[in-house]
């Protein structure tokens, strides 16, 4: 957590009295340590805090998420095109399940990662696509009993998944739910005419349009119940607007709950950015979700893994009613977290030099030399 460096040789300068960085290297590569009952473990420790616990009113966030690497000889590593950085870049691509509680507090639940084709038929595996990963996720889920629905963007919004997750039940026998972001040409049925999303939308005119708060904006929409080619339910679209005579939208969702009201709708897929594009931001960001250079594929799963536990020790501890005694404020982000974990952590060193020279006579060279200062 504290580390300028997240890598092996990094975390491991961090240490005043620390054995060789290969041992730290073995932990990831070489130790017997099961990543999945590390995982079980986690989550059933987050369950025992109210804030963090499942509930019927949560959302399961999935999503890609591609994370940069230098070298070009570690497991599963290719050449991926990064839309928000309109560039190539070498990396791993993984999908990654997110679980947004009631209180707002999230945290990833599982990840899959993605080989490409080329890659598996070099070593004989059998290659899984993106629909394939992204169906092993919902599945996680289901078999674990996590309550919740489900909310991703417009790349998984096909008719396979959206069958897959309407076919998969909750506690009550009912179908579970999702929010998808729709594109604007897929093609929708609606009183027997076939027509894209956006033709349909520029034949709602502007007084059947209906006004939605959007915090201090305001939004215009229009929903319908309709029919997607392959699917096999019915499902609801919810049409958004900027402004009241737009031309185009700017937004459509797709949803099995057909019955909703539009601000449910609308809360669900919010929650998409909070499940996701946050623990992408901060796990690259504070925590070095990206800096393992490790060729190994164990050693690549593992770190991840610890990745999450560390988000997730670090969010249990948001927006307690009082600031912990390691703490001193109450913390709100990931990034204030890691501070007062720095600032602990400094104070800790301190007190851990001074005693080193006073308690036990260690020459001031030797103390020096500890702390990595020489």
């Amino acid at each position: 957590m504290i580390a300028e460096r997240k890598s092996v040789s990094g975390i491991n300068r961090e240490f005043a009295e620390t054995t060789d960085q290969s041992c730290l290297n073995r932990f990831l590569t070489a130790a017997e340590w099961d990543v999945t009952l590390l995982n079980e473990r986690r989550l059933e420790w987050l369950q025992k805090e109210p804030s963090t616990r499942y509930s019927q009113q949560g959302v399961i966030a999935i999503d890609d998420v591609l994370i940069d690497h230098e070298g070009q000889f570690i497991k599963d590593v290719g050449w991926f095109w990064d839309h928000s950085e309109q560039r190539s870049k070498i990396a791993h691509d993984y999908l990654i399940a997110n679980y947004v509680c009631a209180s707002g507090k999230h945290y990833p639940l599982e990840f899959k990662r993605f080989k490409k084709r080329e890659q598996c038929e070099a070593t004989g595996e059998k290659f899984e696509d993106h629909t394939v990963l992204f169906c092993q996720l919902v599945d996680w889920v289901y078999e674990r009993g996590i309550p919740g629905d489900f909310a991703f963007d417009s790349y998984f919004t096909n008719a396979e998944n959206l069958n897959h997750i309407h076919s998969r039940e909750d506690g009550t026998g009912r179908s579970r739910g999702y929010v998808g972001d729709l594109k604007l040409n897929r093609k929708l049925e609606l009183k027997g005419k076939c027509l894209k999303a956006e033709e349909l939308a520029a034949q709602i005119p502007a007084e059947d349009r209906k006004e939605i708060p959007h915090g201090d904006k305001r939004q215009w929409y229009f929903t319908c119940t309709v029919r997607i080619p392959k699917v096999n339910h019915k499902v609801r679209i919810l049409v958004l607007w900027r402004h009241k005579r737009d031309a185009s939208p700017c937004k459509v969702l797709v949803t099995n709950r057909i019955t909703w009201e539009v601000s449910r709708i609308l809360g669900v897929y919010r929650e998409r950015w909070t499940g996701t594009e946050t623990f992408h931001r901060d796990g690259k960001q504070e925590l070095g979700m990206g800096d393992c250079q490790l060729r190994d594929g164990q050693g690549q799963t593992r770190h991840m893994y610890l990745v999450m536990m560390a988000y997730s020790l670090l969010m249990r501890q948001l927006r307690q009613g009082r600031a912990h005694d390691w703490a001193f404020q109450k913390l709100t982000t990931i990034g204030e977290a890691c501070l007062a974990m720095l600032r602990e952590t400094l104070s800790d060193t301190i007190k851990w030099a001074i005693r080193q020279a006073t308690v036990f006579s260690k020459p001031y060279d030797q103390v020096i030399q500890n702390l990595g200062l020489t």
